[in-house]
C-alpha cells in the first residue's frame, strides 16, 4: 500500500511546488505592471526596492530635480560652515532661486507624467509664503530676510519635510529604439518562462503517451490554459493557470467560483439556444407555408422536397381510427349515463310543449307514465346508437366505408379551399399567428429566470444522489 500512495503524495507536492512557483511568477508580474505607478509610495516606504528596481524600468533620476537638491544640499551645508548671513550664502540663494524659476518654466516633471505633483508643489509654496505667484513665493522663501526672520531651521525643516520628497519623486525613463519605455522585466520573466514552457513539454509527453490517439497538437491543447504562462504580452492573463493549479493542488477551492462560472454560461446558453431553435422551427414552418406545401401536405401529393413516408402508413387515418375506437369502446360507456340523462330531459321538454299532453296531464297517473315513457325511449336510443357505432367499428366494411369518409372529407375539404380561393388568406392568417407567436412566446423565453431553472435542476440532481432514507416508521431491527 506504501508503494501505491507514494506516486500520488509525490504528485501533488509536484503540482503544489508549480503552483506556488507560478503564483510566485504572477505576483513579480503583478508588481511590474504596477511599479510605474507606485513607485512614489515605495520610495517613501521602501526606498532599497526602488534601488534594485528602478534600472530594470530604465528609470534615472531626472537631471535637473537631482541638480536642484544637490544645490539645496550645497546651501544647507554652506550654511553650517559660513552661516546665514554670509556672501556664499547669499550666492547659493539666487542660484537656488534660479532653478526654482527654471523648474516652474520648463516643468520637468511633465516626462513622468506627474505635473500634478509640481502644482502640488506650487501650491504649498504659495500657503507658505502667502503670495498668489508662485515664482515670487520661491523668490521670496529663497531670500535672506525671509530666512532671517521666519528662523533658518524651522523654514529649511519645512522645505525637507513637505517640499523636497516632492521633488525626490520626479524622475527620467528612458525609451529604446522601438519608441516604448525600456522594460527589462523579461529577463527575470525568462527564467519562469523557461521553466514553464520545459513543464509543459514534459506534460504534453505524459498526456501523449496516456491517449495514443492524440495528435501532438491535441495532448498540447489538453492543457490549453498553462500556454498563458508562455505569452510575452499580456502576462496579467497568467491569473487563469495560476487560480486552476492553486485549486489542482488543492491550496485552493475554486468549487463555488467554477460553480457560479458554470451556471451563468448555461444560462446564457440556454436562453439563447432556446430562442434560436423555436424561431428556427417557427420560420422553417412559415417558410413551407409560403412555398404552397400545405394544401399538398394535405393531398398527400409530391411536393418539390419529396415527403419520407418511414412506416408505410397513414398516420392521419390511423389516428383517426384509434381516436374513434377509444371514444366507441371507452369514452361512450363512462358518458351513457350522462347522454341518457340528456335526452330525457329533452324528451320531456317536448312531450310538455303539446297541447293534447297539457289536457291529459291532469289525469291520475299520466306523470309518472310519463316519466318512464322518457326514461325508456332515452335508455333506447342511446343503447341503439351505441350497438350501431360498435357495429360500424367492427364490420370490416363499415371501417372501409369510415376510411372512405374521411378521404372523401379530406379530398372534400382540399378541393373547396382551392376553388374557393381561401388557401392565400389561410396561408396569410397561419403566417402572421406563427409570426405572433415568435414575438410573445420567445421574448417570454428570454425573460425567463433560466437561473431559476437551474438551480431547481440542481436540487433534483442533489436529491436523487441522496442515499436512500431509512423510514422512521421501521424498526432497524425488521420487528
Amino acid at each position: 500500500m506504501k508503494n501505491i500512495k507514494n506516486p500520488d503524495k509525490r504528485n501533488l507536492w509536484f503540482e503544489r511546488f508549480m503552483a506556488i512557483l507560478a503564483t510566485v511568477n504572477l505576483s513579480l508580474v503583478l508588481f511590474d505592471l504596477s511599479y510605474v505607478q507606485w513607485r512614489d509610495l515605495y520610495l517613501q516606504k521602501f526606498p532599497q526596492i526602488v534601488q534594485i528596481y528602478d534600472p530594470i524600468k530604465g528609470i534615472e533620476t531626472h537631471r535637473d530635480t537631482k541638480k536642484y537638491l544637490q544645490t539645496l544640499d550645497a546651501l544647507e551645508e554652506q550654511v553650517s560652515q559660513t552661516g546665514l548671513q554670509s556672501p556664499e550664502v547669499k550666492n547659493q540663494l539666487e542660484e537656488i532661486t534660479r532653478l526654482s524659476n527654471e523648474m516652474i518654466d520648463t516643468n520637468p516633471f511633465a516626462g513622468a507624467n506627474k505635473s500634478g505633483t509640481l502644482e502640488k508643489i506650487k501650491n504649498r509654496m504659495r500657503d507658505r509664503v502667502n503670495n498668489e505667484s508662485a515664482k515670487q513665493s520661491f523668490a521670496i522663501f529663497w531670500s535672506q530676510p525671509y530666512l532671517t526672520q521666519k528662523g533658518w531651521l524651522q523654514e529649511i525643516n519645512f522645505f525637507n519635510q513637505r517640499i523636497r520628497p516632492l521633488i525626490a519623486t520626479n524622475y527620467y525613463r528612458r525609451i529604446a529604439e522601438s519608441g516604448e519605455f525600456i522594460n527589462n522585466f523579461w529577463i527575470i520573466d525568462s527564467v519562469f518562462v523557461i521553466l514553464f514552457a520545459l513543464e509543459l513539454l514534459g506534460r504534453t509527453f505524459f498526456i501523449k503517451r496516456q491517449h495514443l490517439g492524440l495528435s501532438w497538437l491535441e495532448a498540447l491543447l489538453w492543457r490549453w490554459y498553462d500556454l498563458l504562462l508562455l505569452l510575452p504580452f499580456f502576462r496579467w492573463l497568467r491569473i487563469i493557470p495560476v487560480l486552476v493549479r492553486l485549486d489542482q493542488a488543492k491550496l485552493l477551492s475554486l468549487h463555488p467560483v467554477r460553480r457560479q462560472i458554470n451556471q451563468g454560461i448555461v444560462a446564457n446558453f440556454a436562453e439563447e439556444l432556446t430562442e434560436i431553435v423555436v424561431v428556427r422551427v417557427i420560420n422553417q414552418v412559415q417558410a413551407s407555408i409560403k412555398r404552397g406545401e400545405l394544401i399538398r401536405w394535405l393531398s398527400q401529393q409530391e411536393n418539390v422536397r419529396s415527403y419520407i413516408d418511414i412506416n408505410n402508413v397513414n398516420e392521419i387515418e390511423a389516428i383517426a381510427g384509434l381516436l374513434i375506437k377509444t371514444v366507441v369502446y371507452q369514452v361512450l360507456p363512462e358518458i351513457q349515463p350522462a347522454i341518457v340523462a340528456l335526452l330525457r330531459h329533452n324528451i320531456e321538454t317536448v312531450i310538455h310543449q303539446v297541447p293534447v299532453y297539457r289536457n291529459l296531464q291532469n289525469l291520475p297517473g299520466i306523470g309518472q307514465a310519463q316519466s318512464q315513457l322518457s326514461e325508456q325511449l332515452a335508455t333506447q336510443i342511446t343503447t341503439n346508437l351505441y350497438k350501431t357505432l360498435v357495429s360500424a367499428v367492427e364490420d370490416p366494411v363499415g371501417a372501409k366505408l369510415t376510411s372512405q369518409l374521411i378521404q372523401s372529407f379530406s379530398d372534400a375539404l382540399t378541393g373547396q379551399i382551392k376553388k374557393k380561393h381561401l388557401l392565400a388568406e389561410i396561408e396569410s392568417l397561419l403566417s402572421d399567428f406563427l409570426e405572433e407567436i415568435k414575438i410573445n412566446y420567445v421574448q417570454r423565453l428570454s425573460q425567463e429566470d433560466i437561473e431559476q431553472i437551474i438551480e431547481q435542476t440542481r436540487q433534483l440532481r442533489t436529491q436523487a444522489s441522496l442515499p436512500a432514507v431509512v423510514d422512521k416508521g421501521t424498526s432497524l431491527t425488521g420487528r
